[in-house]
């Protein structure tokens, strides 16, 4: 694919193209579906394509094709070149791209076991072992659906400043819907999911299995035992999972700069966040917030992005001081810096946008006995079912799943659906404490029109927020 992607490159140059690039993307894998111990399907992944995206006299255009051949790319690259002189004569500004550094580089996700060597039967014993696990427990699940994903992800990235990228990333992943029916009443863990880039692995040592086992136990004693929760001001301690989702929604998604620079504005909504707030406060000097491509096996993982620019740990907020934002070469040069390589896309076929990869809120120096043990009144929330945040990322709810009273320093019982109601700067200001052990949970961020889901981490770890306030 090389050849290919070198011509792209070329014929756009040869066409007026000051800036070109060329994407190869190729997916291959299998998907397997068990309902209620029942297999519901086998789903065969095979794509390819390639994408291109030029300047031409400040304008942009993006054109793909999955017809490999020189004759289909040329015409995409015509087609490509043709879309952004159309775009200049619309732009009262011409686009620019940050100057970077880059590299001619082949990575891989080295596989203990290898996905493509293993038998689809062999792959649904997972599903079965999760199926026999929760039976084995007793609880009256009614409904299960499991789901089993692995593909390989491979890369050829060039364009005409010197990139040359390629990358092979294996992912896999396992995903369960529960549902606890007891005594009259339902629970339910909606679509957990535990992902990573790896082999096979990754998922025999995170047992997904043990998990679902822990939460329909959960949803059960929440069933039996749960009370309502304190209302008004206490203190809150939050998990990984919660931190989790709340860095992704109200950091990560409001310092995407093409979000604050207005072209989210009519898909996804606008970012509370101006790039002039670079160095005010928003949190305690208890709190980092890390996005962190890098991570090894991390569902988000990536070494360089779509624009060829080399990953790098992005912190957002460093000790409750807003410190970076996330950026492609596009928003980079409108502030006069360089990429952080935050440009991604989920395929070929479309172009390359500010994304997250794996975020999370950075570990401190406490135990979790430490953080609970001075909470007189309070609940710790485990899970949520629920998140709520306005389109500015500033106004946001959370409704915890599992979650229990904390009295005098200790777990009680299980309290039903607490629901904190907070600011951003609300949340981040009331944090005073963070946990040691970091977790992460995998998720599909979306953003884009057409529209792109890409894979990636949220986590983090333990957090006690002081006197927020509580609704049920």
């Amino acid at each position: 694919m090389h050849e290919l992607v070198e011509f792209a490159v070329e014929k756009a140059q040869e066409l007026g193209a000051s800036y070109a690039e060329a994407r190869f993307e190729e997916k291959s894998g299998t998907e397997i579906v068990m309902k209620n111990g029942n297999p519901e399907g086998l789903g065969i992944l095979a794509d390819r394509g390639i994408g291109i995206r030029v300047l031409v006299n400040g304008g942009m255009g993006f054109a793909s094709t999955n017809v490999l051949t020189k004759e289909s790319v040329e015409e995409a690259v015509k087609k490509a070149v043709k879309l952004a002189k159309a775009a200049a004569k619309l732009r009262n500004k011409p686009i620019q791209f940050s100057e970077e550094d880059f590299h001619q580089v082949f990575y891989e996700v080295k596989m203990k076991k290898d996905f493509r060597d293993v038998s689809a039967e062999e792959k649904m014993e997972y599903l079965k072992l999760i199926e026999e696990r929760v039976k084995e427990t007793g609880v009256n699940v009614p409904m299960r659906f499991l789901r089993y994903g692995d593909f390989m992800w491979h890369k050829v990235f060039m364009n005409n400043e010197g990139a040359l990228v390629e990358s092979l990333i294996p992912r896999v992943s396992v995903t369960y819907n529960l549902v606890v029916f007891e005594e009259g009443q339902m629970e339910q863990a909606p679509f957990v999911q535990r992902a990573f880039s790896g082999g096979l692995e990754l998922i025999e040592k995170d047992k997904p299995w043990e998990w679902a086992v822990k939460d329909v136990k959960a949803l059960q004693r929440l069933i039996k035992e749960g009370q309502k929760p304190p209302e008004g001001k206490v203190d809150v301690v939050i998990s990984p999972e919660v931190a989790g989702i709340a860095v992704h929604e109200s950091v990560g998604h409001p310092y995407e700069l093409d979000r604050i620079m207005g072209r989210e504005a009519a898909q996804a909504g606008e970012s509370f966040v101006k790039p002039e707030m670079l160095g005010e406060r928003i949190g305690s000097e208890a709190v980092t917030v890390i996005e962190d491509p890098t991570i090894p096996n991390s569902w988000g993982f990536y070494l360089y992005d779509d624009e060829g620019v080399k990953a790098r740990p992005r912190y957002l907020i460093r000790e409750g001081i807003i410190n970076e934002l996330l950026m492609n070469r596009e928003y980079a040069a409108y502030l006069g810096m360089k990429s952080n390589a935050a440009a991604r896309a989920i395929n070929y076929n479309r172009e390359p946008i500010v994304r997250m990869a794996n975020t999370y809120l950075a570990p401190g120096d406490y135990s979790f006995e430490e953080l609970i043990e001075d909470v007189k009144l309070g609940v710790y929330m485990v899970s949520f079912n629920e998140w709520n945040i306005d389109d500015r990322r500033y106004q946001q709810r959370y409704i915890g799943r599992e979650a229990y009273l904390i009295e005098n320093g200790e777990i009680k019982h299980p309290v039903r659906r607490p629901i904190l109601e907070i600011t951003t700067k609300g949340l981040w200001s009331s944090v005073d404490a963070v946990g040691k052990e970091v977790e992460f949970y995998p998720g599909t961020c979306g953003k884009g029109e057409p529209g792109q889901g890409v894979p990636v981490w949220m986590g983090g770890a333990h957090a006690r927020l002081r006197d927020v306030v509580l609704r049920r």
